[in-house]
């Protein structure tokens, strides 16, 4: 049998995770000194609400060892095969920590692929493993497919204020207070090492919503994966964007709420999209 496995960065709530027949790894969040499990302890507007107010920046936790290692044992012991599509390795040591539970249970039918992303982009890689599960395709087809797809999925998102980047120290606190009182509205990626990047700042909501537009009219989407509309905490500037990208002829799915993972880095009030590139 082959399982999938993803951790909660991907976004999945638990019970989709159970309607795709999908294993969850959870990952852990500090804020101050109270430590919370993704996607069990606090909602999603619960955990934005707790970022508002508090003065501190959330660190993860990244998995131990031993929570993917009892997963695998069982996967060994039963014979099965395992993919494991895993948050972005340069974001956290999800992925690291995956490495070495697959050292210590010693099978070779574990795969572990490296997302190089986070949130809503490991979804749709997810989701097309399931799809090709269902077909029948064999662990391996799935692996190639999945690891030439994910150069293909893209995350943009417009944040609404720069407290959480300047918070974070990807942008000095002094720079992030003169970009706010200025509208500047930064677009942010997750780029080809993995990494949170900013691609682009803009004045004013509104254009920030044209330059996602124009980023997905430029590459064009292909149209057999979703386009997903994200936001983070209130859903008024995904609900524009996603009118105005309609309007242009782009078939969007429904909205869909960023977790802890990014959520962290760009605070509430974000929106954007996750779509896969045209070939």
């Amino acid at each position: 049998m082959i399982r999938i496995l993803i951790d909660s960065a991907s976004d999945y709530t638990v019970s989709e995770t159970k309607t795709k027949n999908l294993e969850l790894v959870p990952i852990s969040f500090v804020i101050g000194e109270q430590t919370y499990t993704d996607g069990y302890d606090l909602s999603r507007d619960g955990f934005y609400e707790l970022l508002q107010e508090s003065g501190n920046f959330p660190t993860t936790s990244q998995p131990s060892p031993q929570a993917f290692l009892d997963i695998f044992t069982d996967v060994k012991e039963k014979g099965d095969e395992l993919i494991c599509i895993l948050l972005s390795s340069a974001l956290s040591g999800t992925y690291q920590s995956a490495v070495l539970a697959k050292n210590m249970v010693e099978y070779d039918s574990i795969y572990l692929i490296d997302s190089l992303s986070a949130t809503y982009t490991i979804k749709i890689m997810a989701d097309y493993a399931c799809t090709l599960r269902e077909k029948g395709y064999t662990a391996h087809e799935i692996i190639q497919a999945v690891e030439n797809l994910k150069s293909r999925v893209k995350v943009l998102a417009a944040l609404d204020t720069l407290e959480y980047l300047g918070r974070g120290g990807r942008i000095s606190k002094t720079a992030a207070a003169i970009g706010d009182l200025a509208n500047i509205k930064p677009i942010i990626t997750i780029n080809e090492t993995g990494k949170v990047d900013i691609l682009g700042k803009c004045l004013g909501k509104n254009k920030a919503i044209a330059a996602i537009l124009k980023h997905l009219q430029e590459t064009g989407a292909d149209p057999s994966f979703p386009i997903y509309p994200i936001y983070s905490y209130g859903t008024d500037n995904c609900e524009t964007m996603q009118k105005k990208m309609q309007k242009e002829g782009f078939e969007m799915n429904e909205m869909l709420q960023i977790g802890s993972t990014i959520g962290t880095h760009i605070g509430p009030g974000a929106f954007g999209i996750v779509f896969v590139t045209a070939n």
